[in-house]
């Protein structure tokens, strides 16, 4: 009797898998650097708290505002082009951060870090899906790739934070090396900048490897004029797809109900270690250890994916199981949010894991249904609209985090509003196939 197999993948596949998980992971090693580093380098620059916050609301607005139009230029020139040139921007503004000593270029240099951050939104993770479904067909599986690529954004954050962390310490701490560096570049390299400054090497490699390695079909010849006319067709036909597809919907806010609670552990985890550890400077490495811990939840949440959607039955169903998990995280950590006990803090490990864990796992089973209900031509503009939803709701719920006394209550009330993401999964949505995936020279579907 003739044992069944599955049908072997086409090598084409596996290089595109391999291409994205490394894109995934030089994209986003450098944030993980200067994730250590930025807001202490800051002050060592003479910034104010109120300063830093300024700059890294500068940051944040530049995304909100470019994060539909950058995703409708990589719909409309194509992925590649665009992810270089978010590298490009990037090897500037991580230099302009590294070594500003002034207010202006900070702010320079932050602001251009989040028109490249707009940029490469979404666009990576369109470039693999557009390959692999120009190899299969629309009906391609999906969901391995985006988790490996998940794990492979976690994996470099989390060594990004280690090692971004670590440099400063290396070149400060019993070594005089630091100072021979601050003192041959006339201040302008600190021991603090060396994280940020190896972040724009980094981005060279990015910009050569994406240039180098990744192919894609032939676009029609772009013109400013068709520039100007074709993005804005493309960002309001992804803002429609979100009014008009039930299970679009749910993506979108889903994703506001997770920027929600991550807003919230932004907010509270460095206040509740600090309060742990009884000083500024001990909270900071803790947090930092945390972090580190909740990247590397993230990653083995995004492998095991695939391993969820096969045990729930469905993506949809693991999608909800996967939300329920990190809403129990978050429920956990308001139920002990008002003691320091032994046990009640390991609690809140637990749950600060199951929270990272299960927003991990769902990600890459709700990208998949996503990328069915889309073609070429808007996917990168709806994964710009699910990143906007994210993070706009995840500034509001900040604010009301914020204005809330501390204790129990912002933990239960994100908690809640995550669970309710989660339970939108209940029923079942037609999981079919967007009508055309593919885009051909001469034609650029969805922009008719």
């Amino acid at each position: 009797m003739t044992e069944l197999r599955e049908p072997p993948e086409a090598p084409g596949i596996r290089t595109a898998r391999r291409r994205y998980v490394t894109v995934c992971a030089l994209l986003w090693l450098p944030p993980g650097l200067g994730m250590a580093s930025m807001v202490l380098l800051f002050g060592e620059r003479g910034m104010s708290l109120a300063a830093v916050a300024g700059l890294f609301a500068a940051h944040s607005l530049t995304v909100a505002v470019l994060e539909l139009p950058t995703g409708g230029l990589s719909d409309f020139l194509g992925r590649r082009p665009v992810l270089a040139m978010a590298g490009a921007l990037n090897v500037v503004a991580f230099t302009l951060v590294g070594l500003g000593t002034t207010a202006w270029v900070l702010t320079a240099g932050m602001v251009l870090m989040g028109a490249a951050r707009a940029l490469a939104s979404g666009t990576a993770e369109a470039w693999y899906v557009d390959t692999v479904q120009a190899h299969s067909g629309p009906d391609a599986e999906l969901r391995t790739g985006l988790a490996r690529g998940g794990s492979a954004t976690s994996a470099a954050l989390a060594a990004g934070l280690l090692l971004g962390g670590a440099l400063p310490w290396l070149l400060g701490a019993g070594s005089d090396l630091g100072a021979r560096l601050s003192e041959a570049t006339s201040g302008a390299v600190l021991p603090l900048s060396v994280p940020v400054l190896l972040g724009a090497a980094l981005r060279v490699v990015f910009v050569c490897y994406v240039l180098t390695v990744l192919r894609e079909p032939p676009r029609p010849e772009a013109t400013l004029r068709s520039v100007l006319r074709g993005v804005p067709v493309t960002i309001l036909g992804g803002l429609r797809l979100g009014g008009h597809d039930a299970l679009v919907r749910r993506v979108l806010l889903t994703a506001a109900a997770v920027g929600s609670a991550l807003a919230a552990i932004e907010l509270l985890i460095p206040g509740r270690t600090v309060e742990l550890t009884g000083a500024p400077g001990s909270g900071a490495m803790v947090y930092a250890a945390l972090a580190c811990a909740g990247f590397v939840c993230n990653g083995v949440g995004s492998h095991l994916a695939p391993l969820a959607a096969r045990i729930a039955g469905s993506g949809e169903r693991a999608v909800l199981v996967c939300l329920v998990t990190g809403a129990g995280g978050m429920l956990l950590l308001g139920l002990i949010a008002t003691t320091t006990h032994p046990l009640a803090t390991a609690l809140a490990v637990v749950g600060f894991c199951l929270l990272y864990l299960g927003i991990g796992a769902a990600s890459p089973n709700q990208n998949d249904l996503l990328h069915r209900r889309v073609t070429s031509a808007g996917r990168a503009t709806a994964l710009s609209v699910q990143s906007l939803a994210l993070q706009l709701v995840g500034a509001l719920a900040g604010l009301v985090v914020g204005a809330l006394r501390p204790g129990p209550l912002p933990w239960l009330l994100t908690g809640a509003v995550l669970l309710f993401g989660a339970l939108l999964w209940l029923r079942r949505v037609e999981t079919r196939s967007a009508p055309d995936t593919t885009i051909t020279p001469g034609s650029r579907a969805g922009m008719s």
